[in-house]
């Protein structure tokens, strides 16, 4: 376990243990969070801890190319009762990410330091984001980090049915117009696989995250 300090420095992911973990401490400055995504690294940690980073192995990630719409969902999208944009309320997508009730956690780990820190990154145009919107309100969205031919996604929500499926389906379709070769989700879970996201080496990530 490597333990950080004012340095900007990571050490290789080869260095991490066998959960994930890379190394604790260090800050959320903008100059480190960037560093931190370029290498394939992210932190990931509940109020009250230290800073963890992460970079795990097998990593979650979906080629574009194989996003599954299921055929229910594209009736949905056909109604058009949802309204998407890009880039118009950055800060409250991550709030409403950081206050939804999720099944199994009692808390989130997006404390309001992250929510600073990600929200300077989005200032810089690096971090960005996706609302879903009904009748002029906001129902859902996510958020991530553009690394400008991949795309890190960070958390998203949901406040009625579908909303965060619209948004991410939203996002693949425009990051396949910009031709980026692959959409991170970092951790497996069985929403983001029935979206077509899968498992792959952590040594393949890096070496698609590297090759600009």
């Amino acid at each position: 376990m490597y333990y950080l300090t004012a340095a900007l420095f990571f050490p290789p992911v080869s260095q991490t243990n066998s959960t994930g973990i890379l190394a604790l401490g260090g800050d959320l400055s903008t100059e480190r969070l960037q560093l931190a995504y370029a290498n394939g690294i992210f932190p990931w940690f509940e109020d009250g801890e230290p800073i963890t980073w992460w970079s795990p192995n097998p990593r979650m990630v979906l080629f574009l190319d194989e996003l599954i719409v299921s055929k229910s969902m594209r009736n949905i999208l056909n109604r058009n009762i949802f309204k998407v944009t890009f880039n118009q309320n950055f800060r409250d997508v991550i709030s409403n990410c950081q206050n939804i009730k999720r099944d199994g956690q009692n808390g989130t780990w997006i404390t309001n330091d992250m929510i600073e820190a990600y929200c300077k990154l989005h200032e810089l145009g690096i971090a960005k984001s996706v609302e879903v919107w009904q009748d002029d309100e906001l129902v859902g969205g996510l958020y991530g980090v553009d690394l400008g031919h991949v795309f890190c996604g960070e958390s998203m929500f949901s406040t009625v049915s579908n909303a965060s499926k619209v948004a991410f389906i939203a996002l693949v379709n425009q990051l396949k117009k910009e031709n980026y070769k692959l959409l991170d989700c970092q951790v497996y879970n069985p929403h983001l696989e029935s979206l077509g996201c899968r498992e792959i080496e952590r040594t393949d990530f890096m070496e698609i995250l590297k090759s600009k």
